[in-house]
């Protein structure tokens, strides 16, 4: 049972599946997520040289956390060695970003874990959800594009969105599904060729909201800012000249900061730890 059906809390969003207990963005960290009653898995996407739609924050391996292609480790460069844009769907299959042990995260349970497609990130949860009764989960997918990355790291907005798009689409999923992206072209492209399919403006601490919202051309669904910027008095300024605005800060690991936004009226909040979250709520999935 999801956090919202239960209660009037805020929406309890997983930030790639639940990176503070498993390795972000894999199978394991989204159906972890799910099992632990999350409302909303939220996971990044970029593109392969094939042009599929590979689930990764990074358009490149992570040394951090991914091994190379033949399970060596990854040494540390001012440019990225493998860039995902120049690599088949085949070969980043074949790189584990699992294994190793994130050192911020050190509740994340390792184990042996790849890049999944969209589509089966997509296929394996609702093969889970639809038959169960409990209330369908929704996808806050982030297209993880910016000017400088065109045609290095990532296709322009123009070929990038059509091939998310049809992921969604295909998956039926489309009701259940915001788009989120910090460059506002992606999010203009939404707008105007599938209007009804839920947008989120992500905004970094030294963006402003209200000019960010003015630039961007249209009302977004939500607004995504960075938690430390959630204060009263642009809350209630947001809340006055876009009532219908939805605000889910990102990303809120700590209790003391979940309570105060809590506090504060955001719409949803989304953390490394949805267990936090529900031990905070006093919640137990069901």
């Amino acid at each position: 049972m999801s956090v919202s059906s239960q209660t009037s809390l805020p929406e309890l969003h997983g930030h790639r599946g639940c990176r503070g207990l498993r390795p972000e963005n894999t199978l394991p960290a989204f159906l972890h997520a799910l099992a632990l009653g999350v409302d909303v898995l939220e996971m990044d996407v970029v593109i392969s040289a094939d042009h599929q739609v590979v689930v990764s924050h990074e358009p490149w391996l992570n040394p951090a956390i991914c091994l190379d292609p033949e399970g060596r480790i990854i040494e540390n460069s001012p440019f990225p060695r493998f860039n995902l844009y120049q690599m088949p769907y085949a070969t980043i299959r074949r790189c584990d970003c699992g294994l190793r042990h994130h050192h911020v995260f050190p509740e994340q349970v390792s184990e042996r874990a790849y890049k999944p497609l969209l589509r089966e990130v997509l296929a394996a949860i609702e093969a889970i959800v639809r038959p169960s009764g409990r209330p369908q989960i929704r996808y806050a997918i982030e297209i993880k594009s910016s000017p400088a990355g065109d045609n290095i790291f990532h296709p322009a907005p123009e070929f990038f969105l059509p091939l998310v798009l049809a992921e969604i689409d295909e998956a039926q999923v489309s009701a259940r599904t915001t788009v989120l992206c910090f460059d506002p072209r992606v999010l203009r492209l939404v707008h105007l060729q599938q209007p009804d399919l839920a947008t989120c403006l992500l905004l970094e601490a030294n963006q402003p909201w209200l000019a960010s919202i003015q630039e961007l051309g249209f009302i977004p669904t939500t607004l995504g800012p960075d938690f430390t910027t959630v204060t009263a008095a642009p809350v209630h300024q947001l809340r006055t000249l876009y009532p219908g605005l939805r605000l889910v800060p990102w990303t809120v690991n700590q209790q003391c900061d979940m309570a105060a936004l809590i506090a504060l009226g955001v719409d949803g909040i989304t953390t490394d730890y949805p267990n936090r979250f529900l031990d905070l709520a006093q919640l137990r999935p069901i």
